[in-house]
């Protein structure tokens, strides 16, 4: 019996609510009452939901716990407070976000002088959020009164939980039309351009860091949101003002105002890569019917170009940096943080598809930032994130995918619009479309920047050199260099656009164009040596080593004959079951109640289950299955006889000798009696002997068989 054993499922929590003094910390004392709350006791709310508790509560998460407890219990009662607090019941959310008391004190946390406890702004920023999402409109209202909000959560924008709170009043804040009046009045507060004020060499770290995170999170969230709310025809006040040239051009000049430091410099390219990150524009289609139509804003790029000068000298003089020890050695001037984000910048822009795309590029050939990059990447062999993101520069440049579609354009255009014979050289300038004006100008910006990468930045050349000095390097039983792996592929981006692609006749032309030497070089280098590296990096470095397939047309399996075949078994044993199978089969709690009407359903679901297999439908697997059999399992003679078959057993007690037989049971061999002493039905010595089976064929049965049956037929005799 239960009650035998006192099993009663009443908690001491039910027991001091009906004390009539019971205190908030006896309730947050038990261990359940965090579950008693979500599960909406109706008692517990009640106290919790008193004037008195509630103050206690928010007191509890916005005051600091005296010093004097031990630290691991410091904080318990507040972590419970903000627990309880955000709950998700709607009777406590009710109370703490109509009453407008219980706010100020919630709010009065904001007040508190720098820097705050972390631990109780994590509690403050996910009741606050709490209530955002589940009380919006009063929480809106609310602190739309306070002039000061902004103010105060970016003095204490050093504390990463404050980023938090603006975050949820630009992505949790619904319905639209109330989400954009809260952005509307945030982008009045000038939210963006002091965000973008903290980023300054004059400010610490810690807050750049900070400002410069919220800056990217409101730029990426923005942009979801305004692709998911198509219906509102109105932009996201913050977006547009963060996109805006001026927004951009206050940031980089904060970074180049004074002292030029790492921790201002990254923080401000972190929020420049953010805004040049590319978006699909949906229902634009390319040539092979896939969405690719990639958009910047012309402002940004237009903000940075003037800029891109400071870039240059900043890989030419980066931020002093100490030694650094690394596996290989003292590195004596590191390639730093500063340089690498530089590098991503480059390669940020030269992917980008927009109108000022042109002036971009014909600014980084007139400073030669690509030969300088290269210099780098040569530099300092063993740094494999400047290889890469040099190895996007160089493909961003040769395989120009993000402006293939704006390319094609001008292309066509120029096929339909062509002039007529007598018309005057005014006319067919003044019929020529704009965009097409646009086009070429970007096309021949393009070009240009092929041009420099092949011969003043003289790719080729830089290639053929840094593979033999490799090869002298490694025959010299050296070290293979680190960017041997990035080289390779970028040598195999350049001959895959020399055989095909937007510039795959320009490309040709500057490498026919080369000195006779390197030329030669080239191809050699191109038909024996890529190759061979081809061959070998798509080798299996296990199994049977055969090479992966470069198309799917002649593809086989890198995997034996023979466990291909088990594999198609295996998936012929399992074709039948299903993904709900599991639901299918089996018990429901239900089913094991007493009810009589309910026994024979178990045994009808069970014949409802459909396990046919189609053993006579012919198919692939079946074919697979069968020479599998075929090849497994080797067929009986038939003349050979079934050992298992009971047949008259002869012994003897040697073994004869290869080929001879016996016939059945022979006379036994002559034995001494039996003394009297001797014990009956016990086994002797002698009894074992040497012995063979042999069957009536004259062929000796394998000797496993043979010794059971033999064991069998000894215990028989023995056991009387």
């Amino acid at each position: 019996m239960f009650w035998k054993f006192d099993l009663h499922t009443s908690s001491h929590l039910e027991a001091l609510l009906d004390k009539e003094d019971v205190t908030l910390a006896e309730l947050m004392d038990e261990e359940d009452v965090l579950q008693e709350c979500k599960a909406q006791n109706r008692r517990l709310l009640v106290l919790l939901c008193q004037d008195q508790s509630m103050q206690e509560l928010v007191r509890l998460i916005t005051t600091e716990p005296p010093t004097g407890v031990e630290e691991t219990k410091r904080f318990k009662y507040p972590n419970i407070a903000c627990e309880l607090l955000t709950s998700d019941v709607g009777v406590i959310n009710d109370k703490l976000g109509n009453e407008e008391p219980l706010l100020e004190s919630l709010y009065a946390f904001l007040e508190q002088p720098s820097p705050l406890n972390p631990l109780l702004a994590s509690f403050f920023s996910k009741t606050i959020g709490n209530l955002i999402t589940r009380k919006t409109e009063q929480v809106i209202s609310f602190l739309q009164k306070k002039d000061g909000f902004l103010s105060l959560v970016l003095k204490h924008i050093d504390t990463s939980a404050m980023m938090d709170v603006l975050l949820r009043l630009i992505s949790c804040v619904e319905p639209p039309p109330l989400r954009l009046e809260t952005l509307t009045w945030l982008n009045e507060q000038k939210l963006a351009q002091r965000l973008i004020e903290l980023i300054h060499p004059e400010r610490d770290e810690e807050r750049q860091s900070n400002a410069s995170q919220t800056l990217c999170d409101i730029i990426r969230l923005s942009r979801d949101q305004a692709s998911q709310l198509q219906e509102i025809s109105q932009p996201d006040p913050l977006l547009t003002v963060l996109e805006s040239q001026e927004c951009v051009e206050q940031l980089l000049q904060n970074m180049f105002s004074g002292e030029r430091t790492e921790s201002c410099i990254v923080n401000g390219i972190q929020v420049l890569l953010t805004l040049l990150e590319i978006r699909r524009v949906d229902g634009v289609m390319d040539a092979q019917g896939f969405e690719r139509s990639y958009t910047v804003n012309s402002s940004i790029l237009l903000a940075i170009q003037p800029h891109l000068i400071h870039f240059h000298q900043l890989l030419l003089e980066p931020p002093k940096r100490e030694p650094m020890l690394t596996t290989l050695g003292v590195l004596e001037e590191p390639l730093g943080n500063t340089r690498l984000h530089v590098a991503r910048l480059v390669a940020s822009l030269l992917y980008t598809s927009s109108a000022s795309h042109a002036v971009v590029a014909q600014e980084l050939c007139r400073l030669n930032t690509l030969n300088l990059l290269l210099d780098l990447f040569f530099k300092y062999t063993w740094n494999n994130f400047l290889h890469l993101q040099v190895e996007l520069c160089v493909a961003a440049i040769v395989r120009p995918c993000a402006h293939e579609m704006r390319l094609q354009p001008g292309l066509v255009t120029q096929e339909k619009v062509k002039p007529h014979p007598d018309a005057a050289p005014e006319q067919e300038l003044n019929e020529t479309p704009t965009s097409e004006l646009s086009d070429r100008s970007e096309n021949s910006a393009h070009n240009l920047m092929v041009t420099h990468l092949f011969q003043h930045c003289q790719l080729v050349q830089r290639i053929l050199e840094a593979w033999e000095g490799n090869d002298k390097i490694q025959s010299d039983r050296g070290m293979r260099r680190g960017y041997m792996g990035h080289l390779t592929r970028i040598a195999n981006t350049v001959v895959h656009n020399l055989e095909k692609g937007p510039v795959h006749t320009q490309i040709s032309s500057l490498i026919a164009g080369l000195p006779e030497d390197y030329r030669g070089r080239w191809e050699t280098f191109v038909d024996q040596t890529l190759s061979e590296t081809n061959r070998k990096n798509t080798i299996d470095l296990v199994g049977t080593g055969n090479p992966r397939p470069s198309s799917e047309d002649d593809m086989e399996s890198p995997f034996p004959k023979e466990l291909t075949i088990q594999q198609a078994f295996s998936d012929y044993q399992i074709q039948q079951m299903t993904a709900n199978f599991v639901d299918q089969f089996g018990f429901n709690d239900e089913e094991f109640t007493d009810h009589d009407d309910s026994i024979g359903a178990t045994f009808d679901r069970i014949a409802e289950i459909n396990i046919n297999i189609d053993a006579g439908h012919d198919s692939a697997n079946t074919a697979v299955f069968e020479a599998c059999s075929k090849e497994r399992i080797q067929p009986f003679d038939d003349e050979e006889e079934d050992i298992w078959e009971e047949k008259e057993i002869n012994y003897a007690t040697q073994a004869p000798a290869a080929g001879a037989g016996f016939s059945a049971w022979d006379a036994p061999v002559s034995q001494p009696a039996a003394t009297e002493a001797e014990e009956k039905g016990w086994a002797k010595f002698t009894d074992f002997q040497p012995f063979c089976e042999v069957s009536p064929a004259g062929r000796h049965v394998p000797g496993v068989e043979c010794f059971n049956r033999c064991m069998k037929l000894y215990i028989f005799r023995h056991k009387l």
